[in-house]
């Protein structure tokens, strides 16, 4: 399911890895020399404020930034994403990773483990190696505690700066003008001092990063390779990505990757053939500019078997898109025939089915598929939106329930649940399951109130009511625990 909950940017997002000025390094310094200097900082936040923080602003990234649901996508970075956190040391957090829809090349972290890639990373790396490789230094940012111990630094310098900052430096990542403009207003003369605390968590996050990439099994050589690969192609550019702002580059520190790369050595690693799905799927519906395009696909085609079988995914991709169903369907159905177990695959011929009025066809091939992979998301989130789609609302309700109590904090189930429940004329689950999303998006007020109005539309004293005020109960002790973080 291609579904992207595309909206602008209002509130905040806060990055740990912004605002870094160049670092001095030597490249005689060994891997061995790395001091752990970003896991003391407890001073000024725990672990459990950290996490209350962080979500706080993930239900703000929520409500503004355009993020992208899709189910297969969040699958793919979330996997990759956990297989670097389980080589890495001091994770003290759950790590939750997200995916932007922005052609500013850039990648940050937040408190609570959380990380967020922009869309743009799939269309700039090279192989899963790259990508890979920011993703570890993000991770990298979080472990080490870099946000942790910048805060306190602030509460030393100005106490009462830093709450009301964090939202305008998280704005300024994912909106620079915007949230430049706010940040100016909010910390003033501070932010210099922000900035020269945060220099060297930059070289840190590399060199801790770097080891996570190679333990994972990745060319330890991705780093440095990615890093060049950003300063040669915009080395003239008038205005230069996003990333070489709050993710400088000076010689100085590709040196001192590339050193510490060459230490580890080299690894032949091909990427994974999810990488180049992931790549043409990214490209070809969520990239604005420079995106999956004749000349790339003809490229991949004279490549690898797995270059060339992804270069048919984004062949069939690109017909979709351009409403040319039966040319997507002749690529995707021998695909089909030769792997019929492929999530990329099922979910791009049922969306093609769907377009096509075809949702029998599509329901019957994800229910064979299901049995299978009985736990798969992916393919559980296509089954009950195609039992939506067909007017088959209440299987399409049975399996969200089971879905939404495993996936909580997935917008995707609550959205359909409440497509269902709404054409079944169950008027308090419809308004029970917006009533999540919207909590999801830090809209507390809005999610109380529907649950209010669900809770007096059922039988006073019936489970229903018990539910639903309960409900009540929570978000409002999370209103109260949130009230330290608004501005």
């Amino acid at each position: 399911m291609s579904t992207s909950l595309r909206k602008s940017l209002l509130v905040t997002l806060l990055g740990s890895t912004l605002l870094c000025a160049p670092v001095v390094t030597t490249v005689a310094d060994t891997i061995s020399d790395l001091p752990d200097i970003g896991t003391t900082a407890g001073g000024t936040l725990t672990i459990n404020q950290e996490l209350l923080m962080g979500d706080f602003y993930v239900r703000q990234l929520r409500s503004g930034a355009p993020l992208v649901y899709d189910p297969l996508l969040t699958h793919y970075i979330g996997d990759l994403g956990q297989k670097l956190v389980s080589r890495a040391d001091s994770v003290r957090t759950p790590f939750h990773f997200y995916l932007i829809q922005n052609d500013d090349i850039n990648a940050f972290a937040f408190f609570g483990g959380n990380v967020v890639l922009h869309s743009s990373l799939f269309r700039e790396t090279d192989n899963e190696s790259q990508l890979a490789s920011v993703m570890a230094h993000e991770i990298s940012h979080v472990t080490q505690r870099h946000l942790a111990r910048a805060m306190e630094e602030q509460q030393r310098n100005a106490p009462l700066t830093w709450v009301g900052a964090l939202g305008s430096i998280l704005l300024t990542m994912a909106n620079p003008q915007a949230g430049m403009a706010a940040l100016s207003t909010t910390i003033a003369g501070t932010q210099q001092g922000m900035i020269s605390f945060t220099q060297s968590n930059e070289q840190e996050a590399d060199r801790i990063g770097i080891r996570v990439l190679q333990r994972a099994g990745f060319d330890p050589m991705g780093m440095p390779d990615f890093m060049l690969k950003l300063a040669d192609k915009y080395r003239y550019a008038s205005k230069p990505p996003e990333m070489l702002l709050t993710h400088p580059m000076p010689d100085s520190r590709m040196s001192d990757t590339r050193s510490r790369a060459s230490q580890l050595g080299h690894r032949d690693v091909q990427s994974s053939q999810d990488y180049l799905f992931a790549k043409f799927r990214v490209l070809g519906m969520y990239n604005n500019a420079d995106g999956l395009n004749q000349y790339m696909l003809d490229d991949y085609k004279k490549g690898n078997a797995r270059e060339q079988l992804a270069a048919k995914y984004g062949q069939a991709i690109l017909y979709y898109k351009a409403k040319q169903y039966d040319s997507a369907s002749n690529i995707i159905q021998p695909l089909l025939t030769q792997q019929p177990n492929n999530v990329w695959f099922i979910d791009l011929a049922t969306d093609i089915d769907l377009e096509q009025n075809r949702a029998p066809q599509a329901i019957s091939r994800l229910e064979q598929a299901i049995k299978s992979q009985p736990s798969n998301s992916v393919l559980q989130l296509n089954l009950a939106n195609a039992y939506v789609e067909s007017r088959q609302s209440a299987k399409a309700t049975a399996l969200l329930n089971r879905y939404t109590y495993a996936n909580p904090d997935d917008p995707n189930g609550w959205d359909l649940l409440a497509k269902a429940s709404a054409d079944q004329g169950l008027r308090d689950e419809e308004l029970a399951a917006r009533a999540e999303s919207m909590a999801l998006a830090g809209r507390l007020d809005q999610a109380i109130s529907m649950l209010s109005s669900a809770s007096s539309s059922v039988q006073t004293g019936s489970l229903k009511q018990a539910r639903y005020d309960a409900r009540i109960d929570q978000l409002r002790q999370l209103q109260q625990r949130f009230k330290q973080f608004e501005r």
